[in-house]
This record gives C-alpha cells, sequence and structure tokens, in this order.
C-alpha cells in the first residue's frame, strides 16, 4: 500500500489509497506502484510494471468513456491490495478527472466527488467544465459499491 502522507496520495472513504502524479515530475521516492494508469494522447513508454493506457487528450476527455470506466473499475478494485497510480502529462485535469470517477466508485455522490478530489488532492484538480460534467455522469456497476 501506499504511505498516505506520501506526494499525491488520496485516500478514498473505504480506505483505498490511490497516488495520483504528473509525468512531467520526477516519479516520486519510495516504492513503485503495482498498476498503472496513464491517461494520455498517446501510448506511454514501458513503465516495468502492469499498466493500462486510456487515450485521453489533454484538457478533454476519454477517447472511449466505456474503456475508460472498465480500467478505472480494474483500478479500484486492484487498490484493495495494491498500490495503484493514475496519472497525465500534468497530474491536475485528467488525473483529477480519473481520481473523481474512482471516488464516485468508492461511494462519494458523483455531484460531490469533484470537491472530495479537489480538497483531497488538488484544489485544482478537474481543470474544464467537460471534465466536471463528466464526472457529474459517472455512475459505478452495482456490483463496485464497497
Amino acid at each position: 500500500m501506499w504511505d498516505e502522507s506520501g506526494t499525491g496520495v488520496l485516500r478514498l472513504p473505504s480506505g483505498r489509497l490511490i497516488r495520483g502524479r504528473g509525468l512531467r515530475e520526477p516519479m516520486p521516492s519510495g516504492h513503485p506502484p503495482r498498476f498503472g494508469v496513464y491517461l494520455l494522447g498517446s501510448a506511454p513508454p514501458e513503465f516495468g510494471w502492469t499498466s493500462r493506457w486510456v487515450r485521453w487528450p489533454d484538457f478533454w476527455l476519454p477517447a472511449d468513456p466505456a474503456y475508460a470506466r472498465e480500467v478505472l473499475l480494474e483500478a479500484w478494485r486492484r487498490a484493495e491490495g495494491e498500490r495503484v497510480e493514475v496519472a497525465c502529462g500534468g497530474g491536475r485535469g485528467r488525473t483529477g478527472t480519473a481520481l473523481a470517477c474512482l471516488a464516485v466508485l468508492d461511494g462519494v455522490p458523483a455531484r460531490e466527488a469533484v470537491a472530495y478530489v479537489r480538497r483531497h488532492y488538488h484544489p485544482r484538480a478537474v481543470e474544464t467544465p467537460w471534465q466536471r460534467r463528466f464526472v457529474g455522469r459517472f455512475t459505478g456497476p452495482a456490483d463496485a459499491r464497497p
């Protein structure tokens, strides 16, 4: 598991810890993730751990929302016992949006998820109006509830 005081680590209501980060920043010290979700317009490099790439251009939304949901559900499930990170270039817009969706999967009402992530991860997370709407419309499958 992550150290809760570590850079970018978000604690979800269930206790799951997920690290958000910007790939343009140096890798935080400590253990690497066991699973990563990379939200980028083009394929990321090989990281040396299991990862999923979600095609997601900067300041926009995922190219395939159904696939994004599937990957986020996998990340949410893995975070129960593994070090999971979510990252984009800067670590705010796309990463914040994905973290807010993970909060919804964890039981935070969609209308409160952006505020939750801004309070517990970064005050400027989720950068655009369409990213906020994406979170507001995000719902997890019934089996995702803790």
